[in-house]
């Protein structure tokens, strides 16, 4: 077998992604980002929690400012948390998830 690259077939073209499929594609890492964005907010300061609470737990029972325990105004701090979560949800659904569905769906409509 010789190493002649004259032998070897064409390089395959390149199929542009252009219309549907490319705003299809941004949707979908739209919707990838959105979903890591939120999860990483929520469950992050939750997982924080919880290693404080096994690993440090001297720092969980240390009164805060107020007369709480830390581990206590942690807790009751993972409502707000939450809640901030999902606005960050709600900001990237508008920003980047809602353009790239309409672009998809003007796509999808027939042309009369």
């Amino acid at each position: 077998m010789s190493s002649d690259s004259s032998e070897l077939p064409p390089p395959a073209r390149a199929v542009p992604w252009a219309g549907r499929h490319r705003d299809l594609r941004r949707l979908r890492r739209a919707c990838r980002r959105q979903r890591r964005v939120a999860t990483f907010a929520a469950l992050g300061y939750f997982a924080v929690f919880l290693v404080l609470t096994v690993e440090a737990p001297a720092v969980m029972t240390r009164p805060a400012p107020g007369g709480l325990p830390t581990g206590l105004v942690l807790a009751l701090v993972q409502l707000p948390v939450t809640w901030l979560a999902l606005l960050v949800y709600e900001y990237t659904a508008r920003r980047y998830v809602d353009p790239s569905a309409r672009r998809v769906r003007r796509h999808e409509e027939p042309s009369s």
